[in-house]
């Protein structure tokens, strides 16, 4: 349990890294990929409600404390994420690669227009059509070219903390 804990901690904070950083030199057009997303929704869907919404929860209060305006609005909302992708956690098969990478769109896009409720219509900037062309269609195409390439890593890293727990509970149950 510990095992995991630290490995999904060190999984958020290289993610959060790269999405500041590496990805933030390799924008197109302001535009980068939502690493979080793709974190939070991949692990939701493999390991379920509990875990996506902890998870969700993390992740989405590290892009609070850095880049938030709002303490906590982040952290709700990716725990949302979380737990909604976790709801489908019965319906998860490894091999298959379709029902994630729609999760993850899915997640992106509502994430994003969520924000664009709060953050623009409140303020009475009705250009949804701006927003969806400039900000939140490019954005959704970059994520989902990325998680074709990062939910398969996921996905490897998991069913090796999953082999590690389980032969750390057999090796203690003998």
């Amino acid at each position: 349990m510990i095992y995991r804990v630290i490995c999904l901690f060190l999984i958020v904070v290289v993610n959060f890294i790269l999405q500041t950083t590496v990805f933030q030199g390799l924008s197109f057009a302001g535009i980068v990929p939502n690493l979080m997303i793709i974190l939070v929704s991949s692990f939701g869907f493999m390991r379920g409600k509990k875990e996506g919404m902890f998870l969700g929860f993390f992740c989405g209060l590290l892009i609070d404390i850095f880049f938030g305006f709002y303490l906590g609005a982040y952290a709700l909302l990716f725990m949302y994420v979380g737990f909604i992708n976790g709801m489908f956690q019965k319906h998860f098969y490894p091999d298959d690669l379709k029902l994630p990478l729609l999760m993850i769109g899915l997640s992106d896009l509502s994430q994003n227009l969520v924000i664009y409720f709060i953050g623009f219509l409140f303020r009475s900037r009705y250009s949804f059509l701006y927003y969806l062309r400039a900000i939140i269609l490019p954005e959704f195409v970059y994520t989902m070219i990325i998680a074709i390439f990062l939910y398969p890593l996921f996905l490897w890293i998991n069913q090796k903390m999953d082999k590690i727990q389980t032969r750390r509970a057999t090796k203690f149950h003998v």
